[in-house]
């Protein structure tokens, strides 16, 4: 059965690919990123089936803007994906808090903007499900993610209680925890990525399993089980294990 899906960041990595999924699924998917080409080539390939609907996230003008034109278009969604974020690497050399905020706003802050612009929407519509991409990062502090890692923690939390408060109206709540994958955004990493997984392959793992509608979505099970049990290691040896994995010499 077809339904009303809003996606963000639909304009590049898992956003971009898993559009395609949704889209070739027979939904109809509205999408949102900063970027309209690229949304808007989705629109001439799926024609009759994509809403394009950019804009900056963080600004709360905006996304009560794109809140509007999709009630306008279809009255109701019946799943929202919250998927757009950003990443930035922390130097404690030169520690810089704007950079926290820049994450915080682009991770956290635009995700409860879009989450207050779509359950009007989501209320109206047919068993509705509520969506966030995470990160496997808030299972294990990890070296320079300090703004990431931080954002997606909060993040996390926002949505697990959101899923208390919102399950005696009928609202299903699911978090999206990949480990790496292969996007844009990961090819700028200077580390060893294990167990990366291609985008398109990451993309249809989470289609399949968000028709389940888990409490989590979390990928690919060896990683996640080998940081699970790093995570309930004693503190002493997280720092230890942390102290290894960390670049010793200064970013050029």
């Amino acid at each position: 059965m077809s339904r009303r899906i809003w996606l963000t960041g639909a304009s590049s990595g898992i956003g971009a690919a898993l559009a395609e999924v949704l889209l070739l699924q027979g939904h109809l998917l509205a999408v949102s990123a900063r970027s309209a080409g690229a949304l808007r080539e989705l629109a001439d390939r799926f024609p009759g089936q994509v809403l394009v609907a950019p804009g900056d996230l963080s600004d709360a003008e905006q996304v009560r803007a794109i809140g509007e034109r999709i009630a306008e278009r279809w009255g109701a969604l019946d799943q929202v994906i919250l998927n757009a974020g950003t990443c930035e690497y922390v130097e404690v050399a030169d520690f810089q808090a704007a950079i926290i905020e820049r994450v915080m706003h682009s991770n956290l802050i635009a995700a409860a903007h879009c989450v207050e612009a779509a359950l009007p929407l989501l209320r109206a519509g047919d068993r509705p499900h509520l969506v966030a991409v995470s990160s496997s990062v808030t299972f294990l502090p990890l070296p320079r993610a300090e703004a990431y890692g931080a954002s997606k923690a909060a993040l996390r939390y926002l949505f697990e209680a959101l899923r208390i408060d919102l399950a005696t109206e009928g609202i299903d709540v699911s978090l999206v925890s990949p480990g790496f994958v292969d996007t844009p955004l990961t090819r700028n990493n200077d580390f060893p990525m294990p167990m990366r997984w291609p985008v398109d392959k990451a993309a249809r793992h989470i289609a399949r399993c968000l028709e389940r509608r888990p409490y989590e979505i979390a990928f690919p099970t060896p990683f996640i089980a080998t940081l699970l049990l790093l995570a309930h290691l004693p503190k002493g040896l997280q720092l230890a294990l942390g102290k290894r994995l960390a670049r010793t010499e200064p970013r050029p």
